[in-house]
């Protein structure tokens, strides 16, 4: 595997990571295919039957028309018990976020970060002010809606996101506390509420606040269905708004913006719910173990997920992008390093939710890598599947001191850039610690409130 040639595709890439087709093309993790822990997949749905029945209608779907838009709603709305008057379905969320920008933000739009970057980047690409609301590390990166809401009104924006979960950390509102964030932003031009995650979340019984967006006047609720689906190729996704705004949406949408595949999936979901909700089940005990073994490995910082994710705190010291680069190189161990998004840094990783097997190969990597000499701590190599355990709370600020154990569990030299600690969480407010960079200077003016 050439790693250098497979490591700069990561440099010619800005708000997203290399696609796993580049990745593969590259000849990344050849001697074992690639372990993917960067892209937020359901890897339990479809089951094996379904992909076989795709795979047997495959020349039909890629040798004929979609039905239109209306008819694939009209089915994912009998699914999903919604009206089809209240829901647009797109080409991907992100086709969603588009036409959400260009119809509906019309001067500025107020989002905490760091979040999911098409929210951010989109409205600054058609020249909207995007007003950042840093989210505190010292908090768990939590939101406090009160203080959005402040911030929201020191700033005049127009128009308000959150994404719940928010994506990169996991972090979760109840219900009744987005209903009060909408209450206190009736007068906003627009509310968006991200649910791309919320599937997964297990906080609650009923977290969805679609039911009462349908009941005003500037609110949409965003859902993805290839995270949910475990079909990131495939493109689709909806909102749901009251009729006004979802029509709009709708009238603006390209013809045939679905395609076959989408149609196909949409019509087979009646008949496997049962598997589906089996698939989410799974995947949220597979968040639970994941999150107990991670933060067994010393200096790491586990904050708490609802989302199929897991956001990561690295050791002081260690630095994101250079672990990336020889997960892959070296292990086949795909991961997203969050130093290209808005209000993280190099410190910090994403870790997708995946079946024990590949957290075992994830966990061995992370062991022979960041640690030295690469092996495992006690408590780590001793864990086996059992009974489920619950998590421990995890550390919210700094990662705890470390003495002995910090020298026995150091990271390597390999994984520094000259990276110094300029501020302890504790001191992390609205805006960025010294020598915070997004990469973009107009983003980091826009964060520090310049």
């Amino acid at each position: 595997m050439a790693g250098s040639n497979v490591t700069q595709l990561f440099s010619a890439s800005t708000a997203h990571s290399p696609s796993y087709f580049t990745l593969d093309r590259a000849g990344a993790g050849a001697a074992g295919g690639i372990t993917d822990f960067c892209i937020p997949c359901n890897p339990y749905f479809p089951t094996p039957a379904m992909f076989d029945e795709l795979g047997s209608r495959l020349r039909d779907i890629l040798t004929y028309y979609p039905s239109g838009a209306d008819t694939i709603t009209a089915e994912l709305c009998q699914v999903l018990g919604l009206n089809p008057q209240t829901v647009a379905m797109g080409n991907g969320s992100t086709e969603l976020i588009t036409w959400i920008d260009h119809l509906l933000v019309h001067e500025s739009l107020a989002v905490p970060v760091p979040t999911f970057g098409r929210w951010t980047d989109q409205p600054m690409e058609t020249g909207k002010r995007v007003d950042m609301l840093l989210l505190p590390e010292a908090h768990g990166f939590g939101l406090d809606p009160e203080a959005f809401v402040r911030f929201i009104r020191s700033r005049g924006s127009r128009a308000a996101v959150i994404c719940n979960p928010n994506n990169p950390d996991g972090g979760f509102l109840p219900k009744q506390r987005v209903l009060a964030l909408l209450d206190a932003l009736r007068d906003l031009d627009l509310v968006v509420v991200d649910e791309s995650f919320l599937e997964f979340a297990d906080a609650e019984p009923e977290p969805s606040v679609a039911a009462e967006a349908v009941l005003r006047t500037n609110v949409i609720v965003l859902r993805s269905l290839g995270k949910n689906f475990g079909l990131h190729g495939v493109r689709f996704g909806y909102l749901v708004a009251n009729p006004g705004l979802a029509g709009k949406i709708r009238a603006a949408l390209p013809k045939w913006n679905l395609n076959s595949f989408a149609e196909t999936v949409v019509f087979m979901l009646k008949a496997h719910r049962a598997e589906y909700a089996r698939s989410i089940a799974r995947s949220r005990r597979d968040r639970e173990e994941m999150t107990w073994r991670l933060s067994r490995l010393p200096g790491l910082t586990v904050y708490p997920s609802q989302g199929n994710f897991v956001y990561v705190r690295l050791p002081q010291g260690a630095d994101g992008i250079v672990l990336r680069d020889r997960l892959l190189s070296e292990h086949g161990v795909l991961v997203r390093d969050c130093a290209n998004k808005v209000g993280s840094s190099s410190r910090f990783l994403r870790l997708v939710v995946r079946p024990q097997q590949d957290v075992d190969r994830l966990i061995g990597a992370l062991e022979q890598v960041l640690y030295e000499p690469a092996q495992a701590a006690p408590e780590a190599a001793a864990w086996t599947p059992g009974p489920r355990r619950s998590a421990p709370e995890p550390a919210l600020a700094a990662p705890p001191a470390h003495t002995g154990e910090r020298s026995r569990h150091a990271p390597t030299a390999m994984l520094t850039r000259g990276y110094q600690e300029t501020t302890s969480a504790r001191d992390l407010g609205p805006v960025p610690p010294q020598g915070y960079t997004s990469g973009t200077a107009a983003v980091d003016r826009l964060v520090g409130g310049a």
